[in-house]
């Protein structure tokens, strides 16, 4: 007996210990996994490598833990890394795999956050598709009152109607995207607006407002080491001054921002900065230096085809197939809910059958017993049935050639009511249309069909009066 108190002594010293460390280790390997998500996601803008590794470690230290939220989140800062290392295919996979674990665990605003995300990746090749993950996005976001992804959700919709060369709509929404950021304190996302704000006013051609929004930009972003973001603002200055005809401002613009985007592996902002030096050597008439850099656009242009061909077909295979497994996993549940309700309701029938079964054979001798009293009284109902049938059809009849009488009246009234008042509304007819043509004077008119009316009314009275008086003898 002593033996076995202190086995149980053992087992519940050894649970409350395990109960206890456990949550702190849990919650200690949580933290790591949402730290990395957050390093993942500052990196994004100076080396966006860094936040696709700080998210696959992320991602395999959730999944080890069935940690969902921070599983969900890591997909989708590996998608925002992709997506700064211009691989698109895989940034939108990525996203659609952290709403498909946001939706398991019912987080709405991490859904607009990817909603977010997707119109990001939409918005350099489909306008409208980038607008409707963008307005998905701010309901959700509004319904939360988030304000930080509603400054967001404004800035990339400024986009869009910058890129739709709809400058006022853009200036709008990147004026309230900068007095939101500027009351969140949010120094980052406050480059994007500076720079957005410098970009419309290049393209609005007021070049004097488009380099104070665009200076201040990048050297803020230079500050905060905001490689990627340097990278595109050095792109429109080069633009801005090479429209000036500055060309060394716009060289030394172009070979700062040229570096920076090979730093941060960005092919893209490559590709756009060969592009530039070709158009600014042509503007400056160094044609051997132009041809030299469209060459070299030709060959990247050339295999990139290629290579965004292969990337469009794998990204549709794989859409395919995860369409597919979506369809057959909501099939298959579909199935087990339906074979789970099928058997639920089949037992709760046949128990029903049951019962009522053994109810029936308790009250199968007394209704025998019933059955047999109710057979004589029958019988003798249906004699009584018999003879008020009899009476019945006598009644019938009678009642059969009282209406033929009737209806027989009725339809001489029909045809006598037709006669008589067919010849007033002729009348009227016919003065209508000479009134109409003019022919007849208006009051005479007038006075007249008040004469027709008055007879169809005294005709309608004489019928009903008729019709009503049983006593009265048949037309």
């Amino acid at each position: 007996m002593k033996k076995a108190c202190a086995i149980l002594l053992f087992i519940l010293v050894t649970y409350n210990v395990y109960a206890a460390d456990t949550p702190e280790v849990t919650l200690k390997d949580t933290a790591e996994v949402n730290t990395l998500n957050k390093n993942g996601y500052d990196n994004r803008l100076t080396n966006p490598k860094e936040t696709v590794d700080d998210a696959e470690k992320a991602l395999a230290l959730a999944d080890k833990l069935d940690y969902k939220r921070g599983k969900a989140e890591a997909y989708r800062i590996k998608g925002i890394g992709e997506y700064y290392l211009n691989r698109p295919d895989s940034a939108l996979s990525r996203y659609f795999d952290a709403i498909t674990w946001f939706e398991k665990i019912n987080d709405d605003r991490g859904v607009a956050k990817v909603y977010n995300n997707i119109g990001n990746l939409y918005q350099m090749v489909e306008y409208e598709k980038a607008l409707g993950y963008f307005n998905r996005s701010l309901t959700i976001a509004k319904k939360y009152n988030d304000s930080s992804l509603i400054a967001s959700l404004y800035l990339n919709i400024g986009n869009i109607y910058n890129r739709k060369n709809m400058n006022v709509a853009a200036l709008n929404y990147y004026n309230k995207s900068y007095e939101l950021f500027t009351k969140l304190n949010n120094t980052t996302i406050l480059v994007q607006c500076l720079e957005n704000l410098g970009v419309i006013y290049y393209n609005q051609r007021d070049f004097e407002k488009a380099k104070k929004y665009l200076v201040e930009a990048h050297n803020k972003a230079k500050q905060m080491d905001m490689n990627s973001s340097v990278a595109a603002i050095n792109l429109t200055l080069t633009d801005l001054y090479v429209s000036e005809g500055n060309y060394a401002e716009a060289e030394k613009y172009l070979e700062e921002g040229r570096n920076y985007s090979m730093l941060i592996h960005n092919e893209k902002d490559i590709y756009d900065y060969k592009h530039t030096a070709y158009e600014m050597e042509l503007k400056r008439k160094n044609y051997k230096a132009a041809l030299d850099n469209l060459i070299n656009i030709y060959k990247e242009d050339s295999a990139a085809y290629r290579s965004n061909t292969s990337i469009r077909f794998n990204f549709l295979a794989q859409e395919q197939k995860r369409i597919i497994a979506a369809v057959n996993q909501q099939k298959k549940e579909e199935l087990a809910r339906v074979i789970y309700w099928s058997l639920t309701i089949t037992t709760g029938l046949l128990i029903v059958v049951i019962v009522l079964l053994i109810a029936n054979v308790k009250r199968k001798a007394v209704t025998n017993s019933q059955l047999q009293a109710l057979n004589s009284e029958i019988s003798r109902q249906k004699d009584n049935l018999d003879r008020i049938n009899h009476h019945l059809e006598e009644i019938i009849d009678e009642r059969t050639k009282d209406l033929q009488i009737k209806n027989k009246k009725l339809s001489e009234y029909s045809s006598y009511l037709s006669h008589q008042i067919r010849g007033p509304i002729a009348t009227l007819k016919g003065l209508m249309n000479l009134e109409k043509e003019g022919l007849v004077d208006q009051v005479e008119c007038i006075r007249m069909m008040d004469k027709c009316v008055s007879e169809i009314d005294e005709k309608i009275i004489e019928m009903s009066d008729m019709l009503h008086d049983s006593g009265h003898p048949g037309l």
